[in-house]
This record gives structure tokens, C-alpha cells and sequence, in this order.
């Protein structure tokens, strides 16, 4: 970028996370680089036709307003927006028709239309196969397995392209209908090392090939925000790029990563990983369940999927549902002064994956251990702070063992 970058060129970032999206202003100053939040929209999943499902249409609701306030900020500053850009979590899309009308919301990956896949899919391959073709971990939602049920159960008459969730964003905006790279790599069906889909898993399952959309690497220009969305929006033509499109993608390349740390990228989930320059695919590896995502510059993430801070999130619903204080901020301070950890559970078991109820859960999983059950908000706080912490230390020293590389420290992002 150059010197004038600093002077009036403003870019977008939008960053979707599961159920909550955030528009970022970004420049170049003499300084370094600044950042402004815009904007924050919600989308929660909603249940449609028995289907658990994204409300798109939200997202590009919140992607215009996005996009206004980036011009009324730019314009303050006497500057103009250049491009946008759009990550989101992995393994969700949606299928387009020939016209490029979305044909329905996506189905969101909590959804239960994949119980039993993963066990049907590998009778028809072996898990060593799709492992040793895709470098990936073995997740009932993988794309692999919700599209296999979706073929399963019919797709939607005159589907024609299937493009993950930004991917979806940057069509809409542009109207290029293109698969970025380090998402298409979450999805169980791309060759871990010739980075294109792994046409024979398609052939053997029975998958339609010929819906995937050409994969193409973060950074590329795909095009001018379309004609009617600059009228509306009273925009120029900036330009629609794909960043690394998977958020933890685009996460870990904004860390400044020290050689040989791990990084932590907290959120809904939490990734627990390294970066590295070529995939690591053996069979300690798969039974481990690690998994080598595509990332940007042409690095692998090497990492393993935690449960993360859904859990906790989970609970504060339900606090708040019962009237009781759900504070964050409270939350954190109360369970910092508990002098003695009260307990642990193992964050990945399938019971918190999408419970009735998460506090349930976790006072089940205590009991059936044999430790004491905290009712007050404070301490199931600490007992899932705790548990993530655990895990994350057990999963860096698995990734110590698996790479037989020392990780001498962890950078925590969310």
C-alpha cells in the first residue's frame, strides 16, 4: 500500500461470527495501523421448516448499514472507502441457482441433520482415506457430512453453486461467485496438499462436483461492488476482496506471532494451534484429531477445535432467563475471587455441543465425576474458565509431541 494510504484511502473489514457480525474501519497513518468499529449486527439461527438456519438476509442487512457508516466515516475524514472484505466461521454455506438467487438460508452447523453421518459417510470411506486426502478433523458438521445429508434429503431444485458463508457476502456484494481458499479448506473435501477439491471423495459419496465453485487465494480482487448497491449506498466503485476468508484465518495473520508460539483464537470456539509452512498428516495425527486448515501467505494452521466460550455464553442465557445477573464483567470478577478452583469438566464431550440446558450439563458433568455442584453464576463461571484453560494446555502439549517442536509461549486473541 502506499503513502497515500495514510492520507484518505479507508478499507472494510467485516468479521461474522456465529450469531454476531462487527464492520471495521481500517487505514494506513504514519503511525501504524488504525482500526475503528462501526458497527455491530446480530443474527441469531432460528428454526425454519425443521431446520436450524441462518437469517441471510439479516447479514446483508447488516453488511449495507456496515457499508453506509463506512462511507459517512470515510467522509468525515475527507477520505473514501477502497475495498471490502468479509470473513466468517467455516463449514456453513449455501447453494445458489443459475440466476445466483439464493435458493434457501444456510442450515447452521448446530443444527442435528448430521447425527449419524460421519458414521455412514466412513462406511462408504474409510476415515484413514479422508484423512490422509484432506489433512482435516473429524467434526460432525464438517461440510463434508452436511453436505452429504443434504444430497441425502434432496437439494433444492436448480441448485447450481455452493458457497461458504463469506463467500456468500462477496457475491452478494459483487456478484463473483468464487470459494476462497482457507475457508474451502474447513470444508473435509479439499486435497490437503494440491489445494483443489478432492474430486474422487465426491465421486465415491456420491457428491455433486460440479456445484463447487473455483478456489482462489486470500488477497484476490474480485471485483467492483455491484451498480445497484453504489446507488443505494451512495458509494464508489470499490473493490470486493477476499481476505482470509475463515475467521481464524484471518485471525492468526493479524497475530504477531513469534516463532514457534501457539496462538489461542477465542470465541465461540476456541482454536488452539501453530502456524506452519507445510500440512502435518500422519497417523498419530489422526488419532489425534488434529486438523490442517489453509491459511493466508500460503501457511497451514495446524490446530485443533475446543469448545470454547459458547458454553459459558450458553449459561448466561439461561442466568438471564431466571433473572439473575449475567454481567460479564461481574461474572469475571466474582470468579477471579473464588480462592479454590471449583471443579473441572472436559469441554469437548458432546453434551455441551448444543444442550437444552448448558447449566444442566455442567452441574451433570460434575456430579457424574464425583466433584461438588455449584448452583451460583460465579462458580460454573470458573469451573468452564478453568476447564478451557486445561484443555488448552493439553492441546498445546499434544501439538509439542505431534510436531516434536517446543512451544515456548501462547498468544491469546478473540
Amino acid at each position: 500500500m502506499t503513502s497515500t494510504a495514510s492520507d484518505g484511502s479507508f478499507h472494510l473489514a467485516v468479521d461474522l461470527g456465529a450469531g454476531s457480525g462487527r464492520v471495521v474501519l481500517g487505514r494506513l497513518s504514519p503511525g501504524g495501523l488504525v482500526l475503528e468499529e462501526l458497527h455491530r449486527f446480530h443474527y441469531p439461527p432460528a428454526n425454519d421448516g425443521g431446520r436450524l438456519r441462518w437469517p441471510f438476509g439479516r447479514i446483508l442487512d447488516g453488511l449495507k448499514v456496515g457499508l453506509a457508516a463506512g462511507r459517512r466515516a470515510a467522509g468525515e475524514r475527507r477520505g473514501a472507502i477502497e475495498s471490502v472484505g468479509v470473513d466468517s466461521w467455516a463449514v456453513d454455506y449455501g447453494l445458489l441457482d443459475a440466476g445466483g438467487r439464493l435458493l434457501e438460508d444456510p442450515v447452521c452447523y448446530r443444527d442435528h441433520r448430521t447425527d449419524g453421518a460421519m458414521e455412514r459417510v466412513l462406511r462408504k470411506v474409510p476415515r484413514e482415506e479422508i484423512f490422509h486426502r484432506t489433512g482435516i478433523q473429524f467434526l460432525q458438521f464438517n461440510t463434508l457430512f452436511q453436505l452429504y445429508v443434504h444430497v441425502r434429503d434432496g437439494l433444492p431444485a436448480g441448485a447450481r453453486r455452493l458457497l461458504m458463508v463469506p463467500d456468500l457476502c462477496h457475491h452478494a456484494l459483487c456478484g463473483q461467485a468464487n470459494g476462497e481458499y482457507t475457508n474451502a479448506s474447513t470444508t473435509q473435501l479439499l486435497d490437503v496438499r494440491t489445494r483443489a477439491w478432492a474430486d474422487d471423495l465426491f465421486s465415491r459419496l456420491s457428491l455433486p462436483r460440479e456445484i463447487m465453485p473455483e478456489v482462489v487465494p486470500p488477497g484476490t480482487d474480485l471485483g467492483e461492488l455491484r451498480p445497484a448497491l453504489q446507488r443505494e449506498l451512495g458509494l464508489g466503485p470499490l473493490r470486493v476482496l477476499a481476505p482470509a476468508t475463515h475467521d481464524t484465518g484471518s485471525a492468526v495473520a493479524g497475530t504477531p506471532l513469534e516463532p514457534g508460539w501457539a496462538y489461542v483464537s477465542s470465541g465461540t470456539w476456541s482454536l488452539v494451534g501453530v502456524e506452519r509452512k507445510a500440512p502435518l498428516v500422519n497417523e498419530a495425527v489422526a488419532r489425534a484429531n488434529f486438523t490442517n486448515e489453509g491459511g493466508a501467505l500460503g501457511t497451514v494452521r495446524f490446530l485443533k477445535n475446543v469448545m470454547g466460550l459458547w458454553i459459558l455464553d450458553s449459561c448466561r442465557h439461561e442466568w438471564e432467563e431466571r433473572g439473575l445477573s449475567a454481567d460479564l464483567d461481574s461474572l469475571l470478577a466474582a470468579a477471579a475471587a473464588i480462592e479454590r478452583p471449583p471443579g473441572l469438566v472436559f469441554p469437548d464431550h458432546p453434551r455441551f455441543f448444543n444442550p437444552e440446558s448448558m447449566t444442566a450439563e455442567l452441574q451433570g458433568a460434575l456430579a457424574e465425576t464425583g466433584q461438588r455442584v455449584p448452583d451460583d453464576p460465579a462458580r460454573l463461571t470458573r469451573v468452564v474458565l478453568d476447564s478451557l484453560a486445561f484443555r488448552y494446555a493439553s492441546v498445546v502439549s499434544t501439538i509439542e509431541a505431534l510436531s516434536g517442536e517446543a512451544v515456548p509461549g501462547i498468544h491469546i486473541v478473540g
